[in-house]
């Protein structure tokens, strides 16, 4: 399976953005997702995921603000990012564990990754 990421992007502070991830090849259905950002000079960290039933998590820097969802049909899984803020500035990562990670996928994440998509909020 390979991740595509696309939708990032330069917007003013309070702007929104969508950002998509297409897998290609065959994805199980126990599949968990998720988005990741890394910040210039910090680690990457997940911001938002969405479990193989369908029952998103937000991170409390997002909560309120970014939407995950799928569209199970075209594979694509998507980020929904209002109100942005200078501070969301980061590379943006889609990934998936395909099911390996299970119930431990909020802690351990997945193996699959997309390329990020460059996300840069101007104040």
């Amino acid at each position: 399976v390979q991740l595509q990421a696309s939708g990032g992007g330069l917007v003013q502070a309070g702007g929104s953005l969508r950002l998509s991830c297409v897998a290609s090849g065959s994805v199980p259905s126990s599949s968990n997702w998720g988005w990741y950002r890394q910040a210039p000079g910090k680690d990457r960290e997940m911001v938002a995921a969405l479990n193989s039933i369908g029952v998103p998590n937000y991170w409390d820097s997002v909560n309120g603000r970014f939407t995950i969802s799928r569209d199970a049909a075209k594979n694509t899984m998507y980020l929904q990012m209002n109100s942005l803020k200078p501070e969301d500035t980061a590379v943006y990562y889609c990934n998936t564990d395909l099911g390996y990670s299970g119930e431990y996928y909020l802690s351990l994440g997945g193996d699959y990754w997309g390329q990020g998509t460059l996300v840069t909020v101007s104040s």
